[in-house]
């Protein structure tokens, strides 16, 4: 079937965003709480945030998760926004804490990282409405058990073996079950994920400092 021509309008101003790899449309994507999800941009960074055309924004950092982090990226995003609250060494009542007041701020979901054991998930899934994003780094991890206890996606990370471990997952479990999968760097790597089973990609933008070298090296340019 013939692609269908899609117009676009943009500004002068904000020319200069963060695009996700196209590749990431060809994801089924998620749907939740009514918004149909493709693309999750994976940053803390405030004005990346702002501008970018990623679907959503899983907001996860390897510090103590901290209401004020959370609170700013919520308000800056335009977007739906994924929190992360721990589950590592944070973990336990403050995990659970967290996730409430995430799902009082505004979060369309909170992400749990790989070590948070079942209990924890459970009295986080007894505790908030939003759906709770469970992290898998292996396939040795217990997904199964995060499952059972409430988690209603999956978060595969797992590097090289990403897209392996999809497809485990998917094969287990079928279409139903909602995954979310890193990408890795190519549209090759995005495409691969996606044929495993994926049905959303997170994509690592490229750092403020990155994009404003390049900025300085065209206005270096014109200098010359």
């Amino acid at each position: 079937m013939e692609e269908r021509y899609v117009p676009e309008i943009k500004s002068q101003l904000r020319s200069r965003i963060i695009e996700v790899p196209k590749v990431i449309y060809k994801a089924t994507g998620i749907k939740i709480l009514g918004t149909r999800i493709k693309s999750l941009l994976f940053s803390t960074d405030v004005a990346i945030i702002k501008n970018t055309n990623a679907n959503s924004i899983i907001a996860v950092y390897p510090f103590t998760p901290q209401l004020s982090i959370t609170q700013a990226i919520l308000e800056v995003a335009p977007i739906p926004v994924f929190a992360g609250v721990g589950g590592g060494l944070t973990t336990g009542t403050r995990s659970v804490n967290i996730a409430l007041q995430a799902e009082l701020m505004g979060a369309y979901g909170v992400v749990v990282n790989a070590p948070t054991s079942n209990d924890v998930i459970n009295e986080i899934y007894n505790t908030i409405d939003i759906p709770i994003i469970a992290t898998v780094a292996t396939d040795k991890d217990d997904y199964k058990g995060k499952l059972d206890a409430g988690a209603r996606i999956l978060n595969i990370s797992g590097g090289s073996k990403t897209a392996d471990i999809v497809k485990k997952i998917r094969h287990e479990y079928g279409k139903e079950l909602p995954i979310i999968a890193t990408g890795g760097p190519t549209d090759e790597s995005i495409l691969k994920t996606i044929e495993s089973g994926a049905n959303a990609i997170t994509y690592t933008p490229p750092c403020t400092a990155d994009i404003f070298a390049n900025v300085m090296d065209k206005y270096r340019e014109k200098k010359d």
